[in-house]
Formats: C-alpha cells, structure tokens, sequence
C-alpha cells in the first residue's frame, strides 16, 4: 500500500480534525495521492472517498463532585500555602482599607495606623478589621 501519512496530515488539517478521524476509502489511495489542494479535499469529501470518523470513547466530563471537609487529606497548607493565604488576607485587609479612605470614612492618619496594624498581622481577616474599626475609630 502507498504511503498516504502526508496526504492524510493535509486532509486532516483541512478539516480541522485529528489525522486518526480521517477515514480514506482504500480503493481511491490513487485519487488521493494526487491531491495538491483544499479545493481537491473538498472534491474528495463529496464523492465520499475521504471522511471523517465520529469520535470514539468518553464524550463528556464526568460530572463535579461536590469536595466536602471528608474528602481533603493532609493539612491546610498542603492545600494552599501560609504565604499565599497570607498574601489573600493582607490584599483583602489593604484594598478595604483604601475603599474606607477614599469614601471619606477613614482620615489619613488613621488608615496609616490601621496600615501598619495589617502589616504586622493583628487582623485574621476582614471582618476582623471591620470589627475593630467600629470598637475603636467609630465609637
């Protein structure tokens, strides 16, 4: 049999399929080894001597499973390291503060202060910020 690797990479590409979807009739291996162009492909597929090959196996993506607290293993930072978690809060923790002065809600001074507070770790998170803004500041 000839060898038709080529011409079944340039039908295959032509199409925009895999090589091993193209199916060629092996009585016109012939025809197609004289094959040049798109326009010649096209001739081909409508005679039915090429054709592509429906998709074999799994089609769809196994549906999510909902990960609960019993399927994690290892520890917290297995999973997400201190440093990124870190990073989340301290974002989180800085955007809210300028949100606070640029509403007019913090002065200067105090969205330093709090700055600073939020670079040395006192706040766990947001909410706990939020929480000693009001105790504190707001009175």
């Amino acid at each position: 049999m000839v060898n038709v690797k080529n011409k079944r990479r340039l039908i295959a590409r032509y199409l925009g399929v895999g090589i091993d979807r193209v199916w060629i009739d092996p009585e016109a291996v012939d025809e197609v080894m004289d094959i040049d162009t798109r326009e010649d492909v096209m001739i081909l597929i409508r005679r039915g001597i090429v054709k592509v090959k429906n998709i074999s196996g799994q089609q769809h993506r196994i549906r999510k499973r909902k990960r609960g607290p019993g399927s994690r293993k290892g520890p917290k930072t297995s999973r997400m390291s201190k440093k990124e978690l870190w990073m989340q809060r301290v974002r989180a923790q800085r955007k809210f503060l300028r949100y606070l002065r640029d509403k007019g809600l913090l002065t200067r001074k105090q969205y330093r202060l709090l700055y600073r507070r939020v670079k040395g770790g006192m706040f766990r998170s947001k909410a706990h910020l939020l929480d000693y803004i009001k105790e504190t500041i707001w009175r």
